[in-house]
């Protein structure tokens, strides 16, 4: 499904590693955007082309051989343009060839910017103030199509704006935190001159979501697989408002579950959500399928595979299911697919990479377009309690990627009693609503330990918790050391296999949320 709507803002990609913060910045503002890779063929964009285009930075010089290049028919569609880093220099390149070269100074952080004309792109911006800088290359010469509005110290162009076009750049990144008025700056460029109004909305999301589904599914009939977060309950509870009884939600022991997560779930979808969903334990089924999986990318796909298996035979008896529902989000298709174009594949999801090639259902993702916090924002204005709303995100594939090793009852065991301790102390403490996602991982090691004199030979478990905003990049949380000490006490004390207690402190990126 495709939630365009019809006032939006195109981000061209050019692998920069804050394209997806250009995206966030601009969805606070409550105005749509979507990042597409810079060769992205804007014949697809002929019936709803976009209000405004912003270019991003990237990692190449414009003097590169096979350097990504701008496809200049986005000026033909005569809507604002602004370009970031990269985005501002090869608009300059473009205008004039070897007008960008190597710095001799390269300027990678903060940088003092001083405002020449601040009537348009640079209004309400102090004289002065600090952007984030992160290039090697520099505007030597400029075409005398374009003014200098800003410069540093170091960059005699650090922003321009075209003469005659609305067409305008910057040497810095106004999507980062560190660039102290970049929120205003792309506030200005979005609302003043592209004329925007911030009218996307949770609310507008659900009222166009559900008559988008309405149209899409007809007569026909809906199931929804649930995997107890808040993604597919998002999904599941727009589609019902929707189309009412003709769905059917799905709900799967995949024996992969957290402790009690099965029956403690399916209560509040039936009892608090009152969803229409049915309880299926196929846990056996998925396990003998996982038996002797190591890599991670296999287990994917066998739960993705084994999950479509489930609802097919679910429904078997019933051709009047024509459609399969699910949470896919915006940071699931980044992560699984080449989305930006040169950039690499970092992992799948098993509700994105992991779907067999045929499938006798078709596809409804309608947050799939939406990142973490929207889709919360979202279920808040469905009236999904809020108890659930913050509940820490759980990979589709579960506590199989949280085993680095192959997956059996015992593994599994073990890390559902130190998984449940490590949340049950979470909240006790109130640390649960402070960090983004908390896990447990049971890791490959063993090592030497002693317990009551006598020498034990047992497993590791590494503890890790991050603080986040939408999923896309995270900080390790810097939880109270006597809180560790503790858990890791019950741990070793309470959970038989595990002598051993670690907690990660690495972020991503480098490092991503989970393990697998």
């Amino acid at each position: 499904m495709q939630h365009r709507p019809q006032n939006w803002i195109l981000i061209l990609d050019f692998g920069s590693q804050y394209t997806q913060l250009i995206a966030r910045r601009v969805r606070e503002l409550n105005v749509y955007c979507e990042i597409h890779p810079f060769n992205k063929d804007l014949a697809t964009f002929a019936d709803n082309p976009p209000n405004g285009v912003i270019l991003s930075g990237g990692p190449s010089s414009v003097n590169d051989e096979n350097a990504p290049n701008i496809n200049e028919d986005i000026f033909n569609w005569d809507v604002p343009v602004l370009g970031i880093c990269y985005g501002l220099q090869i608009l300059a390149h473009n205008e004039i060839s070897g007008s960008v070269e190597k710095a001799d100074r390269r300027e990678f952080g903060r940088s003092e910017l001083i405002v020449d004309d601040n009537t348009d792109l640079l209004k309400e911006i102090p004289e002065e103030s600090v952007v984030w800088m992160s290039h090697g290359d520099h505007i030597k010469e400029l075409s005398s199509n374009y003014e200098v509005i800003a410069h540093t110290d170091n960059a005699h162009v650090a922003a321009v704006r075209h003469d005659e076009k609305p067409i305008y750049g910057v040497q810095f990144h106004p999507e980062v935190v560190h660039t102290v008025y970049g929120g205003q700056i792309l506030q200005n460029f979005v609302y003043s001159i592209c004329h925007l109004k911030g009218s996307w909305t949770a609310k507008s999301f659900i009222e166009s979501t559900i008559e988008e589904i309405r149209e899409k599914v007809g007569d026909d009939r809906v199931i929804c697989g649930l995997s107890g977060g808040v993604d597919s309950t998002v999904v599941a509870t727009l589609v019902h408002e929707a189309i009412g009884d003709q769905l059917q939600c799905i709900f799967v022991d995949n024996g992969v579950l957290r402790k009690n997560e099965f029956q403690d779930v399916l209560d509040i979808y039936e009892d608090q959500l009152h969803l229409p969903v049915k309880g299926i334990d196929a846990s056996d089924k998925f396990l003998e399928r996982l038996k002797g999986v190591v890599d991670p990318e296999m287990k994917r796909i066998t739960i993705g595979e084994t999950f479509i298996e489930v609802f097919d035979e679910a429904i078997a008896h019933d051709d009047s299911y024509k459609y399969l529902a699910q949470g896919t989000l915006y940071p699931d298709v980044i992560e699984s697919i080449s989305f930006k174009g040169p950039s690499a594949t970092i992992k799948s999801h098993h509700n994105v990479g992991g779907l067999p090639e045929e499938m006798n259902l078709d596809l409804i993702e309608p947050v799939r377009e939406l990142f973490k916090d929207e889709v919360r924002n979202v279920g808040r204005e469905l009236g999904i309690p809020e108890h659930f709303i913050k509940r820490h995100p759980f990979p589709g594939p579960g506590l199989a990627i949280r085993i680095i090793s192959d997956v059996d009852r015992p593994k599994l065991d073990i890390l559902r009693e130190a998984d449940d301790i490590f949340i049950s102390e979470l909240r006790k403490n109130d640390l649960y609503d402070e960090v983004w996602q908390a896990l447990a991982v049971l890791l490959p090691v063993q090592s030497v330990g002693v317990m009551g004199d006598e020498r034990t030979y047992e497993f590791t478990i590494g503890l890790r918790a991050v603080t986040s905003v939408d999923g896309m990049t995270a900080d390790w949380a810097h939880l109270p050391h006597p809180f560790l000490a503790h858990v890791s006490n019950r741990i070793i004390n309470e959970v038989r296999g595990i002598n051993r207690v670690v907690y990660d402190i690495s972020s991503k990126p480098p490092s991503t949320i989970e393990w697998e």
